[in-house]
């Protein structure tokens, strides 16, 4: 690091679980964001700011102005402007020796196959079962951990998922593809605003753990927050044998 680098991180060095030796390993980390929205714009931003190395953004979707309510990176003068390339503008005023790649199109299988086999730790900051399914897919057949958070009214959820760890469950075990949940948006349902903060920061507070060798203890663990009443809960989750991405009969 140097001296520019030394001062900004600064607050980050003094901590003696991170030090100069875990913001080197920020600085070099390389990490996948899937979602620009509500949770990416948190945990996006959080991310840039602590110096992580290189930050890969997937969205294919642009900024509406209803997303302003919640979507704090994003801004009235960039409503039209693709959500990736919107957060990396942000990231850039707050600190850019960051790395921003945007990617402006849907996160399928090839795509991630390809990202998540460049990244370091992987954020599932989207809102549809489908592509948080493809994402878990693609950690676990690459072995890189998955930070996974959720929000949706008043109620969030936040979990690690770490392929690397034996008696860590993966995100299928937890929400199963066949399991015939009603999915629900925010375009319908509604979300309160804080909530998306609430838990996109924490889960760059787990990837950034997680990059810089402090490590995460979340694998296996499900927090749920009743945004209500501001409790929350905490559940722990084995690995299933029977899933299908991740159970021993699958696997061998």
């Amino acid at each position: 690091m140097d001296d520019t680098q030394l001062l900004r991180y600064s607050r980050h060095i003094l901590l003696d679980e991170l030090g100069i030796e875990g913001q080197e390993a920020l600085l070099s980390a390389s990490v996948l964001m899937v979602g620009a929205g509500g949770l990416g714009s948190s945990a996006g931003l959080y991310l840039g700011s602590a110096g992580v190395g290189k930050l890969t953004v997937v969205d294919h979707d642009v900024v509406d102005a209803t997303n302003l309510q919640r979507q704090v990176a994003h801004t009235l003068e960039r409503i039209g402007q693709p959500k990736a390339l919107s957060l990396l503008t942000a990231i850039a005023a707050i600190n850019p020796d960051v790395n921003v790649v945007p990617v402006t199109q849907r996160a399928d299988a090839a795509l991630l196959a390809t990202l998540v086999a460049q990244a370091d730790v992987v954020l599932d900051c989207t809102d549809n079962f489908a592509t948080r399914h493809a994402i878990n897919r693609a950690c676990f057949a690459l072995g890189k951990p998955l930070v996974s958070g959720a929000a949706i009214r008043l109620d969030g959820q936040l979990s690690v998922y770490d392929p690397r760890d034996a008696a860590s469950p993966c995100y299928a075990c937890v929400f199963p593809e066949n399991s015939g949940v009603e999915e629900t948006r925010c375009a319908t349902m509604g979300v309160f605003a804080p909530l998306v903060g609430i838990i996109g920061t924490m889960q760059a507070a787990e990837a950034l753990k997680l990059a810089s060798g402090m490590g995460s203890h979340m694998a296996g663990r499900l927090l749920m927050l009743d945004g209500r009443r501001m409790e929350w809960t905490d559940i722990r989750l084995p690995r299933l044998p029977a899933c299908p991405v991740c159970g021993t009969r699958h696997t061998g």
